[in-house]
């Protein structure tokens, strides 16, 4: 099933900045979360954004910090257990979901969703961990219990359904 924009929510997990230099592909990861995130604030996509024990991991990434998304700050390792959490996710919104750590906080969060009811899409090449090896046992358990594995390009042609679309031209201008 394709990725409808009405219906899509942008779930930012642990993006921070004294983790984010530990992660491999630490580059690919933030560019594309960042790419998502622009696009989400050009097409009104809600956005939450989580931040895991600020005081240890530092705060959101400047490249992410835009003011767009709503902060949860949090100690579970799946959001889903903090308190409120749950509330602000739309009931039907397909929940898009991109950070860190692949195994810890992404995968149990996104478990956490798919145990709730929820349909999830987890953004394959806007996730890490620390190692590739964590990153890719962490898709392949989440895709097992039924996340949708899809890529940043996917998400984002799949929001715009049509290069009539009257922010195709900015949404393309992110890609290139």
């Amino acid at each position: 099933m394709k990725i409808q924009l009405p219906s899509s929510v942008l779930l930012v997990i642990d993006i921070q900045s004294r983790l984010m230099p530990a992660i491999a592909n630490e580059k690919e990861v933030v560019g594309n979360a960042t790419k998502l995130l622009m696009a989400s604030r050009l097409l009104d996509v809600p956005t939450l954004v989580t931040e895991q024990n600020p005081n240890g991991l530092g705060s959101t990434v400047p490249e992410l910090a835009t003011g767009h998304a709503r902060t949860v700050f949090k100690d579970t390792f799946d959001a889903c257990e903090e308190p409120g959490f749950m509330e602000l996710l739309p009931d039907a919104a397909k929940v898009i979901v991109v950070g860190c750590e692949a195994h810890v906080c992404v995968m149990q969060t996104v478990l956490g969703l798919l145990a709730q009811g929820r349909d999830v899409a987890v953004t394959s090449d806007a996730i890490g961990s620390r190692t590739s090896g964590n990153r890719d046992a962490a898709l392949n358990r989440m895709a097992r219990h039924g996340a949708d594995l899809v890529t940043t390009e996917m998400v984002l042609f799949e929001w715009l359904q049509s290069s009539r679309h009257e922010h195709f031209k900015p949404v393309l201008d992110l890609v290139r």
